[in-house]
């Protein structure tokens, strides 16, 4: 007699809570690989759509979040980029306080950012602290705080860039950064 494999997981549950004399019989184990099977699928299907409720696990549910919070849809967008914008869209409801405009700034930036006022001169600085370079998304990044800053103050962005003192204190020969095989602007985001 040929022993039928039992390969899906909610299969061998059910064959597990049967007798054990059970499992010798092919057609038992038949079906409970086949209503297994099925019940992996519902079970996986319904996982799916609960991620789709976070924000954070969401993907093809992003365009239902990104609808109910009046986000323009951009498929072209990587999802990270469109998590980013909806997580901003979201924490940015309320009084404007330097706190709330440097949680949506740091839910684009996917690091750690500053915000100055500079009240004299109807100013808002924001400086990226943790990352080299200009950000991906700085567009988005614009638009959202744009949106949330009040109009009559004025946004500056900062940007850190890897600076001389910081290759010097790697201690390499001209040979050794040659060896990195870096363009200038990718020594301007060396990190």
């Amino acid at each position: 007699m040929s022993v039928f494999p039992v390969t899906s997981e909610k299969g061998l549950e059910m064959l597990s809570s049967l007798p054990a004399f059970y499992e010798i019989f092919r057609e038992v184990r038949i079906i409970n690989q086949i209503e297994g099977a099925e019940l992996d699928d519902v079970f996986q299907s319904v996982d799916d759509v609960l991620n789709q409720v976070f924000i954070d696990t969401a993907s093809w549910g992003l365009a239902r979040w990104e609808f109910e919070l009046g986000i323009p849809t951009n498929l072209s967008k990587p999802l990270e980029q469109r998590r980013s914008v909806v997580l901003s869209k979201r924490r940015g409801y309320g009084t404007v306080t330097v706190g709330l405009v440097k949680n949506v700034a740091e839910a684009y930036a996917n690091g750690e950012v500053s915000v100055t006022e500079d009240n004299a001169n109807y100013l808002v600085i924001i400086k990226f602290i943790s990352t080299h370079g200009i950000p991906e998304n700085l567009a988005d990044i614009q638009n959202a705080l744009r949106d949330l800053i009040p109009a009559h103050l004025a946004i500056s962005y900062e940007f850190n860039y890897f600076i001389w003192n910081e290759l010097d204190a790697l201690s390499k020969s001209w040979d050794q950064t040659d060896a990195f095989g870096f363009t200038w602007d990718q020594w301007d985001i060396y990190s």
